[in-house]
């Protein structure tokens, strides 16, 4: 995918409207930390920046905890430069506060979300946000795959480029989709089943073997006529468009077409409630009776045999990617598959992309953070752009060949 960047572009002593995706950034700074390539490369180019970011769902209503002034006093800090800010994110006070804007120097507008046009793509709102500007740079690319007025919207309006994380992002997804060393594994866990069938279809066409955990495995293990008790099997859908399927139905139709590369487990960690202390092994492969086993039983890790089998296919792979723990790592009891999942591809020598906010969580957890080739913040839209799907906030920006 050739995205037009910022190195294509004349910026100097450009306003430029710079889209970042700041959400949750209040209590981790990590997407902040991701855009300070392209700040310093505009600041450089002593460009005035307008900064536009959402933070939380308001629905179009003013939430003070959800304001971005917090977030544009750890952008400061980290900057090591000022960022001024402004309680409006359209109307009037921001077309003023633009006007006297200097070079160098940097606004934040307040949380687009708070405006009630955004997320329904407003022309009208897309409009005045690219009035500002003489040029748009998305450095979100976690947000690309919104087609809201400040991600996709503005640029019918105005030229967008790509900022220099959002290229980097793009450019190692795309290595996955196109070039990876084989053995590929893919390795899929987590909760969020209804973003995680599409990937598993599309990377396992790719992929030599997709390792599946989490509630994900869930799915596959009923879909292959293994009892699942009362393990969680689909998450709350906001995707409107996938709330009719039927993601054990799916399951069934990868496994189906897919000829043994989805990998499913063997064995799991089982207990009636999250915050139990009294486990179960489960067999699933030779069970000595399903039937005597407790109804209420919920699947919450992977077990002994799944670990090692999993262990001893990422060992042998060139190239991992891996979205979703195996289990519920935030208990002590479940954390267990998570935990040696993580250290087999932190000692494994191949290409390890990770990606997922509840994977950074986990990886921070058991201290192999920066054991890792590319760790992707971007969630949805990584997801998204890995199983093959156009994201809305790339489009506009896409070289015509």
């Amino acid at each position: 995918m050739n995205l037009t960047t910022l190195p294509d572009a004349d910026v100097k002593d450009k306003t430029v409207l710079l889209r970042v995706d700041y959400n949750g950034a209040a209590a981790d700074d990590t997407r902040i930390r991701l855009t300070l390539p392209t700040l310093h490369y505009l600041l450089d180019r002593n460009c005035r920046i307008i900064i536009v970011s959402h933070n939380g769902r308001p629905d179009g209503r003013v939430i003070p905890s959800l304001s971005l002034k917090p977030i544009a006093k750890r952008l400061s800090k980290l900057l090591r430069h000022p960022v001024q800010t402004i309680a409006h994110c359209q109307g009037t006070p921001v077309t003023q506060a633009v006007a006297v804007l200097k070079p160098g120097h940097i606004l934040m507008l307040e949380n687009i979300r708070f405006c009630a046009g955004e997320t329904d793509n407003d022309p009208a709102l897309a409009k005045f946000l690219a009035s500002l500007a003489d040029i748009i740079v998305n450095d979100a690319f976690s947000a690309s795959h919104r087609a809201h007025a400040s991600v996709s919207g503005v640029a019918k309006y105005s030229p967008m480029i790509a900022g220099l994380y959002l290229e980097k992002e793009v450019k190692m997804l795309s290595h996955l989709l196109k070039n990876p060393k084989t053995p590929f594994v893919v390795i899929i866990g987590g909760a969020k089943v209804s973003d995680k069938v599409a990937v598993v279809e599309h990377l396992g066409k790719i992929a030599d073997v997709v390792l599946v955990g989490g509630g994900v495995a869930n799915n596959f293990l009923k879909a292959d006529g293994k009892p699942v008790f009362n393990s969680y099997l689909e998450d709350v859908i906001v995707d409107k468009t996938k709330r009719h399927l039927d993601f054990v139905k799916l399951a069934h139709q990868l496994l189906a077409s897919n000829h043994g590369k989805i990998v499913y487990p063997i064995d799991v960690i089982a207990a009636t409630n999250f915050k139990s202390s009294s486990t179960t092994v489960i067999n699933l492969i030779n069970p000595l009776s399903f039937t005597q086993l407790n109804p209420k039983l919920m699947y919450l890790d992977i077990g002994p045999n799944t670990i090692k089998l999993y262990r001893e296919i990422i060992l042998q792979a060139e190239t991992i990617f891996w979205n979703g723990p195996m289990g519920v790592f935030e208990k002590k009891p479940f954390e267990t598959g998570t935990l040696k999942i993580a250290s087999a591809i932190a000692k494994s020598p191949a290409l390890s992309v990770l990606g997922g906010g509840d994977t950074i969580t986990a990886i921070q957890k058991f201290g192999f953070a920066d054991r890792y080739d590319y760790v992707s913040a971007a969630g949805g839209a990584a997801l998204e752009f890995l199983a093959g799907k156009s994201l809305p906030g790339l489009t506009p920006m896409l070289v015509k060949s």
